[in-house]
């Protein structure tokens, strides 16, 4: 069975990372096992990963850090955690984080696959395919499949034009400063972040996960999905 889904699993017990890939490989998912959140590659290669299995509890960066960096770059990858952190307090902090679904261990097996099956069904119903997704520039509105609808603001139509027209759809941070006259602001590049934090979150609510901006750290921004302007 091939699932078409990626995953990784981030977990440092090495017998129970094994058996976890193991098992997952078994059922037909494309899957590799990491001991923590350093030896997951490049940036470049975090929109390759579908699904992340991710252990709060990991030596050097922890579980709750590494999601936030990966949903700042990638939003559009799905993130299970399974920790033994059960208390309510640290479930909220694992959503708050960017976890879809939060697991307490122990975990089985069959609990895990009914999770990735959840999340799969859930990315698959927010997907959308090339085109479908269309800004009117004019109304400064997106506008999908699906009855999606996301009314943005000047700056926000402005910086979704310059990067789907850009090469490879990226910019870097200085162009975009300069394209949103934020360069007379006190702090240009943080008001530049304020914009596209912004942006992300009304695209993130509207269930876009077509469309999304990603961060090319020390760089600037790039502009994952198609979208038609007219």
């Amino acid at each position: 069975m091939d699932t078409g889904l990626n995953i990784v699993v981030i977990e440092d017990n090495d017998d129970l990372r094994e058996a976890t890939v193991h098992a997952l490989r078994r059922r037909g998912y494309p899957v590799i096992g990491l001991p923590s959140a350093e030896a997951l590659p490049e940036e470049s290669s975090w929109q390759r990963i579908d699904i992340l299995v991710v252990d709060l509890n990991l030596p050097g960066e922890d579980g709750l850090s590494l999601v936030s960096r990966i949903r700042a770059i990638e939003p559009g990858v799905g993130v299970i955690m399974v920790t033994a952190r059960g208390l309510p307090a640290d479930r909220q902090a694992g959503y708050e984080h960017g976890a879809d679904i939060y697991i307490t261990k122990p975990a089985s097996l069959p609990e895990l696959e009914a999770a990735i099956g959840s999340l799969s069904r859930r990315m698959s119903a927010t997907q959308q395919h090339p085109g479908d997704l269309r800004l009117d520039q004019a109304q400064h509105r997106l506008s999908g499949a699906h009855q999606l609808q996301v009314q943005l603001t000047g700056q926000e139509c402005a910086l979704i034009v310059a990067l789907a027209r850009a090469a490879d759809k990226r910019l870097e941070t200085w162009q975009l400063i300069d394209i949103l006259d934020k360069g007379s602001a006190d702090d240009p590049k943080r008001a530049l972040e304020i914009v596209i934090t912004r942006l992300r979150k009304k695209l993130e609510q509207a269930g876009c996960a077509a469309l999304h901006i990603r961060s090319i750290r020390n760089w600037g921004y790039q502009l994952k999905g198609a979208v038609l302007l007219g």
